[in-house]
């Protein structure tokens, strides 16, 4: 059955409640049904280094099966149970797919991000209590290691680290190399340090304990994490079931390759395309150990899609950028359709890639906290360039707004916060700290998800704005108060503001405004040299810094940051215009109430082609200054 439209949608949800589906209770029995149809078929594949020729290594699922049942029972064998934790700070590779299942099979595994900083990672594994931690071993140009050898000093609960030795991928001579280069570390203070593949290996092949038949927390996600400590999402069974049976019943068959190079501790990588692959059979290739990261992915990705047969390209909207500036050398015939998530996607940048490989961009949406998916464009329907579609089958969805009378559900195209229901949705205990979940729900079902949009009158989701007022710089969270702190300890300033300011490649990058206290003198160089010293995480320090008189601020002194973003919008759009000899100029920014924030453009002369030209890489839309209806 065709994913077209709202009556495909309907027609599936008709069928049966979601209770009533025949679908396994838990990971294991999904993964087991999957490599009982398909023991012989691929299920991973992975390849360190990014050439089309280099060495890869592709599990079965009859094999998968079988190293993820051992690696449950190694952790078993370590004291986790049920309500026990694994986590894992590692790249993509084999192993991090085998922990991930391994782990939600013996008890909770809990992927963290390897570029957070040492006390971030052992925040997060104080949160969650974790036992047991799977990392690298040291390896050259990478600090995961060294960093996990430091937060685990700062964890009392865990008692073993399995290390993964990345060496086993690579061929001679660069194999025979590692070992003399490797970085050494002290020994663990109060943990056990074993090998990752040794211990595995020495596991039985058949599952030693009791895979109990009742839905119950298996993952752990943070949210965030760039300063303070994350907030740590619970997902159950049922959730990344749903997932799953998503991705098969619309999507995915066992003869669908699809491309994956998104990290492992991510929900879209984890949830929306390798449980769609347990459910399906499908087979997903994770090129390099930092994906689209990773030397030489993009200079080798066409060619990567034709090694693999690539029937689904799985993406984000900065690395459509990046493709976009390579030419397509390559056999790209078997790529049906392309998955973006994370961001907006700007309309030209949509253009260009469906131009260049004749392959569309389908755009969906997603939150760590609903276990992921909640809506996408339909891939055999009406795709609204912008939008993030219509809601995915037994999910629903409502915008509410707070009035005088308490919440209120919007009108059609009328802006408030995203709400929704779904199989995905742990009502109620999203979050593992208690006070976390307190207003969290609206109506007790609808997890209030803190984006701002709208339901136009077709139906189609919109998101126009963040009530939380995260930047988001290539799909990567970065919370303002990071470096809103830093600016503050600056004896100079009195007050600072950080928001995103729109960027062609990332969507948006950190930029910060502040107030001096008066008869201060700074300049705007030496604050951002006190940003680099004093934002920790680098992709958080900010790309630009104005100084101003003062900054807007609400009534009761709260600084308004819709007008810093509008400055922003106003000096982004007017330099890249100038830079590209244009005589259009941003005269104002307005505040639609169906579109979020419009450049008003005065043309001087341009065509609408040549601004176009210019804007249509970036997110927010733009008009003439004298007109009412979309430019862009």
């Amino acid at each position: 059955m065709t994913f077209a439209s709202f009556a495909d949608r309907d027609a599936i949800e008709n069928e049966m409640p979601w209770a009533d589906r025949d679908l396994p209770v838990t990971l294991y029995g999904l993964l087991s049904r999957t490599a009982g149809k398909f023991p012989e078929r691929p299920a991973v594949s992975y390849q360190i280094l990014s050439g089309p020729k280099d060495k890869a290594e592709t599990l079965s699922w009859k094999a998968l099966h079988q190293k993820t049942t051992q690696a449950a029972n190694l952790f078993r064998s370590l004291g986790v149970g049920e309500d026990d934790v694994v986590a894992y700070v590692l790249p993509n590779c084999n192993e991090t797919t085998i922990t991930l299942l391994g782990g939600a099979v013996a008890g909770i595994v809990n992927p963290i991000n390897p570029l957070l900083e040492p006390e971030q990672i052992a925040a997060i594994l104080r949160e969650t209590g974790a036992k047991v931690v799977v990392t690298l071993k040291p390896f050259p140009k990478t600090d995961v290691a060294q960093k996990v050898h430091e937060a685990v000093r700062h964890a009392p609960s865990v008692s073993t680290v399995l290390e993964v030795d990345l060496n086993r991928y690579l061929t001679p001579p660069k194999s025979w190399i590692v070992p003399l280069i490797r970085p050494k570390l002290a020994g663990k203070d109060h943990v056990d340090v074993k090998d990752f593949g040794r211990e595995v290996a020495r596991q039985p092949k058949t599952l030693e304990f009791e895979d109990r038949e009742v839905d119950r927390v298996a993952a752990y996600f943070h949210t965030g994490g760039t300063t303070g400590m994350p907030k740590v999402a619970q997902h159950l069974y049922s959730g990344m079931i749903y997932n799953g049976w998503l991705g098969h019943r619309l999507l995915f068959t066992e003869e669908d390759n699809i491309i994956c190079p998104l990290p492992l501790f991510h929900v879209f990588a984890c949830h929306v395309i390798l449980m769609a692959s347990l459910a399906s059979g499908a087979h997903v290739v994770f090129p390099t150990p930092q994906g689209y990261r990773g030397d030489g992915v993009f200079d080798n990705f066409w060619k990567l899609v034709e090694r693999w047969k690539i029937t689904f390209v799985i993406t984000v909207p900065t690395a459509v950028s990046a493709l976009m500036q390579r030419k397509v050398d390559a056999d790209v015939s078997t790529v049906k359709t392309a998955f973006s998530g994370s961001a907006p996607m700007p309309l030209e940048l949509f253009k260009r890639f469906e131009k260049a490989c004749g392959v569309t961009i389908c755009e969906g949406y997603g939150l760590t906290e609903a276990t992921c998916l909640v809506s996408c464009n339909p891939p055999d329907g009406e795709k609204k360039v912008g939008s993030i579609g219509i809601p995915f089958p037994y999910t629903q969805v409502k915008i509410v707004k707070r009035s005088g009378n308490g919440p209120e559900e919007c009108a059609t195209d009328e802006i408030g916060e995203i709400c929704i229901a779904s199989p995905g949705v742990y009502a109620g205990s999203t979050y593992t700290e208690e006070d976390k979940n307190r207003d969290l729900f609206h109506e007790g079902v609808y997890l209030r998800t803190g984006d701002l949009g709208r339901i136009d009158a077709d139906g189609y989701l919109w998101i126009t704005g963040r009530a939380k007022d995260l930047i988001i710089r290539g799909g990567h969270n970065i919370d303002p108060a990071e470096i809103e702190e830093a600016l503050l300890g600056h004896p100079a300033v009195a007050f600072a503001g950080a928001i995103g300011q729109p960027d062609a490649h990332s969507g948006e990058l950190p930029c910060a405004f502040v107030e001096l206290v008066d008869g201060a003198t700074v300049t705007e160089d030496e604050l951002m040299a006190h940003c680099k010293t004093h934002v920790h995480e680098r992709a958080a320090q900010p790309k630009h810094l104005t100084i101003l008189d003062e900054l807007p601020k609400t009534a009761v002194g709260k600084v308004f940051k819709p007008d810093l973003r509008k400055h922003a919008i106003t000096r982004v759009y007017n330099d890249a215009l100038e830079k590209a000899g244009s005589a259009a100029r941003v005269v104002s920014v307005i505040d639609d109430k169906t579109r979020g924030l419009v450049a008003q453009i005065v043309p001087n002369g341009a065509s609408d082609s040549e601004i176009g030209d210019v804007l249509g890489a970036f997110t927010r839309p733009w008009d003439h200054a004298e007109a009412t209806s979309a430019a862009a």
